[in-house]
Parts: structure tokens; sequence; C-alpha cells
């Protein structure tokens, strides 16, 4: 298997796994919508399911499209991850970042499939402003996607086509 595959893979693998222990955890030790106090004021682990997207976006338990819309983009979603990394350059960094992307996406998918809703338990806050309440997922998502555009803003640019060419003919530019 080509490096840039064991990466990939290799990273979303072990996103996947944290992402569903963590979730199994909370699922077995935080009593449903009770917050546990981690730190005062500040942050919480609270056991809820969220029907939409990331952050809440969209939770509405009362439309079945919601679930089959979600299920497909995911699954888009996966197998474009995976075409990029196909045609994308010999980059280690893009490739840790494409897998911190996929493994959310498939950890938060698995929770779809069992349980038609996504675990989420991190429950940041300041007062009585919340953060709408995330998972392990949902952190490896955003962290891919941040580290993805600084992988391809970082990289060098190829030079243009003009800029390559001598100017006159036969002869340098010098």
């Amino acid at each position: 298997m080509k490096r840039r595959y064991r990466i990939l893979f290799g990273v979303a693998a072990l996103v996947m796994a944290l992402d569903q222990l963590s979730k199994w955890w909370v699922m077995a030790t935080v009593p449903v919508h009770r917050p546990v106090v981690v730190i005062p004021g500040f942050f919480d682990l609270i056991n809820i399911r969220n029907r939409g997207a990331a952050f809440g976006f969209l939770n509405r338990s009362d439309i079945e499209w919601q679930f089959w819309l979600f299920l497909a983009a995911t699954t888009v979603a996966a197998w474009a991850i995976i075409a990029l990394a196909r045609s994308a350059d010999d980059e280690p960094w893009l490739f840790a970042a494409l897998g911190l992307v996929l493994g959310g996406a498939l950890g938060n998918l698995a929770d779809r499939l069992r349980f038609r809703a996504v675990v989420d338990f991190l429950d940041l806050h300041v007062g009585d402003w919340h953060w709408p309440a995330f998972n392990v997922a949902d952190t490896a998502i955003c962290l891919g996607a941040f580290l993805a555009c600084f992988a391809l803003w970082r990289k060098p640019s190829a030079p243009a086509a003009a800029d390559t060419q001598t100017s006159g003919k036969g002869g340098s530019a010098a």
C-alpha cells in the first residue's frame, strides 16, 4: 500500500476508534441530558443526541429526510476525500489532515447508522452562553479541514509558463 494511503487510513482508523470509544464511555457513564461539571462555568460533559449536522445545525428530530440527506452527504464526502488523496501530490501533512476529516466523518456516520443521530458530549460554555455540544469526530473534522487548508496554502505553486521562458529568440534573458 502506498504511503499516502497508510497515512490517510491509519489516521482515519485512529480517529474513528477514539471517537467511538469516547462515545461508548459517555453513553455508559454520563446520564442523558444531565451535565457533569468538569470545569465550573466553562466545560461540562453531557450525553445528548444530535440528529442534525455539525454543532446542532438543522437538529430536528421530526424530519426523516434529514437522516438520508446527512447519510448521503457523508458517503459522498468520504469518497471525495479518497479521490482527492488519489490525485494529490505526496504531501504527508495533507494526507494526515484528510485522514482526520475522513475518520471524523466515518465516526459520525457509524452513529447515524446505529442511532439515527450523532452522540455529542463536549459542552463548552461561559455563563449562559453555550457553544453547541460536539464530539471527538467533530473536533477531528475541524482540525483536519484547518490542516488541509494550511498544507495546501504552504505548498509552493508551480512556476507560471511565462516565468520559465526566456525573452527574445534563441538566447538568454541576461
